[in-house]
């Protein structure tokens, strides 16, 4: 997609989350927050990656997981409709990791639209809006915490699942959470 396209997705998507009703859903996205590619230079573009930080617990968020009721989240906003990855986080800790590296923020429930950071994406200067880099330190100490949300999320989607493996009724919601939760946790072990 061209980079101006991309643009206008993102502004779509800050645009959406300030206009949902609070009680609407089990959760509330309260940061939108883009990084990867459409924060280098001006270039087509096969993806917009983006954090959404919800007002979830830490538990209930676990790397490359989805929270109860963001499929329905990401319909309402055309997320899923859009050239998006989105990686759901929660406010109770730091939306950057290993993969969300210098994320710039796009809008908060508390500020609304960050103007400044979309004029800068559009522009190609988002290096003036994004956040300051981790010290080494830093990064190994906030992937070994994820590392031990992502193993305790695991041992419970392995036992969901080992709990519904021979009931009737569809397994795949249990089956799609243990795979996302055992991606997540591998590729923390990675990093």
């Amino acid at each position: 997609m061209k980079w101006t396209r991309a643009v206008h997705h993102l502004a779509e998507l800050a645009e959406k989350c300030g206009e949902l009703p609070a009680s609407f859903f089990r959760f509330q996205v309260v940061e939108l927050w883009v990084f990867g590619d459409l924060l280098d230079v001006p270039r087509d573009l096969d993806v917009i990656e983006v954090a959404l930080v919800t007002d979830l617990p830490v538990e209930e968020v676990p790397w490359l997981t989805e929270p109860v009721g963001a499929e329905h989240w990401a319909n309402s906003t055309r997320l899923s409709r859009n050239p998006f990855e989105a990686r759901w986080r929660s406010k109770d800790a730091p939306v950057w990791n290993h993969r969300i590296e210098r994320p710039a923020l796009i809008w908060s429930a508390a500020d609304g639209i960050n103007e400044e950071a979309l004029v800068a994406v559009s522009d190609g200067t988002a290096e003036l809006v994004r956040q300051a880099a981790p010290s080494p330190e830093e990064l190994a100490a906030r992937v070994a915490d994820e590392l031990v949300v992502s193993l305790a999320a695991l041992r419970q989607a392995n036992q969901a699942y080992t709990d519904r493996r021979w009931s009737p009724g569809k397994l795949t919601p249990q089956s799609d959470a243990l795979w996302r939760t055992t991606t997540g946790y591998l590729d923390l072990l990675d990093a």
